[in-house]
């Protein structure tokens, strides 16, 4: 067997491409038990996920908790599975296919775009060789993730690059590392509050969600923490929000060590007990809703705040196939993808035009 993967034929390597791969975390192919098991093995198998030494952590991975937790995980999937399969797949797919039809109205067939998942299908290895197979000698990758953790970011970067090792051919590549701040991410957040205010009506408090990392991660230099501040300070200031009137918070905890604080569960109970009668809650570092936001917010979260004495919690939907939010990330690709771009495929100007408000 060759070591490495061969070049394309010449034809599709003198068309000279340039692939856009968009990569989320990962999903089962099925809310079944069985399909859960290999997705969670992949995931808590990473380095980048549990940082324990793999003799010590292997053993418990698979004697305990793949024994146990995927039945669990597999009745949580069931719960928010919907006609069309996995949300966080199908919203992942609906925001290619959205940024592939923005990029070829002004570049034509010259900008591909592909998506993947770090975990699951499709996958990395998969969907960079469907790109390197139309003759892109070009690469970005474009991690879903707003806020750079090592435990998201940089491990869709390991894969690419672990991938790219087995290439004869080598594309270059650029990586997009945050969004954390971009003016068109914080303004599709902000935009998307306020709509939901306007239907819903605007709930005392608003809980901002964002995914936890454990404590040492960022006292050993992880800006992940840092970002998900920012990412707050920047949407309250969007919102115009006084520091009374939102909470940032951290989910999604697994294991023993301690998390970043405050949790979310905890911030909830709290406001329950405190007698809130509506709150809101919206989860900026998921652009597309998932389990995470779904299941863990939207039906745990719900009744974690009404058991303590809540009113009413209103899970605020993900950015998913949001039209500012597309031509956000579209904006984003377009400004990495500087230099690559030939004069003719170079973004158009702005289009400066007042349009007046729809009735």
């Amino acid at each position: 067997m060759a070591r490495f993967i061969d070049a394309p034929p010449a034809a599709a390597a003198a068309s000279s491409r340039i692939g856009v791969l968009l990569v989320n975390l990962g999903t089962p192919d099925a809310p079944t038990a069985a399909a859960v098991k290999p997705y969670l093995r992949q995931f808590l198998s990473d380095r980048r996920v549990v940082e324990i030494p793999a003799l010590l952590w292997q053993p418990i991975l698979r004697g305990i908790v793949l024994m146990v937790r995927p039945a669990k995980s597999a009745r949580k999937y069931a719960a928010i599975w919907g006609k069309e399969g996995s949300p966080l797949r199908v919203w992942t797919e609906k925001q290619a296919k959205l940024v592939k039809g923005f990029l070829g109205e002004r570049h034509g067939n010259q900008v591909l775009v592909a998506y993947a998942m770090r975990y699951g299908q499709p996958s990395i290895p998969a969907a960079m060789a469907r790109l390197r197979e139309q003759g892109c000698d070009r690469l970005l990758l474009v991690p879903l993730y707003p806020q750079y953790s090592a435990s998201s970011t940089a491990t869709a970067c390991d894969t690419v690059f672990a991938e790219l090792s087995r290439y004869r051919d080598q594309p270059a590549v650029r990586t997009i590392r945050d969004f954390h701040d971009h003016p068109g991410y914080i303004d599709a957040l902000a935009n998307r509050i306020r709509q939901h205010w306007m239907v819903e009506g605007r709930g005392e408090h608003l809980v901002m969600s964002f995914h936890g990392v454990p404590r040492f991660t960022v006292d050993k230099g992880d800006p992940y923490q840092r970002q998900c501040q920012e990412t707050a300070r920047l949407l309250a200031a969007a919102l115009g929000l006084t520091e009374d009137r939102y909470t940032l918070a951290f989910q999604s905890r697994f294991g023993r060590t301690e998390w970043l604080k405050p949790y979310t569960s905890e911030t909830l109970a709290k406001l329950g007990k405190q007698g809130v009668k509506a709150v809101d809650v919206v989860c900026p570092g998921f652009v597309a809703d998932c389990l995470e936001t779904l299941e863990e917010i939207a039906l745990e979260g719900k009744q974690t705040f009404l058991q303590a004495g809540g009113g009413t919690l209103r899970y605020i939907p993900a950015l998913n196939d949001d039209n500012r939010w597309v031509h956000a990330l579209t904006s984003i690709v377009e400004q990495a993808l500087q230099g690559w771009l030939t004069p003719s495929e170079r973004p158009a100007a702005p289009d400066t035009r007042v349009v007046p408000p729809q009735p």
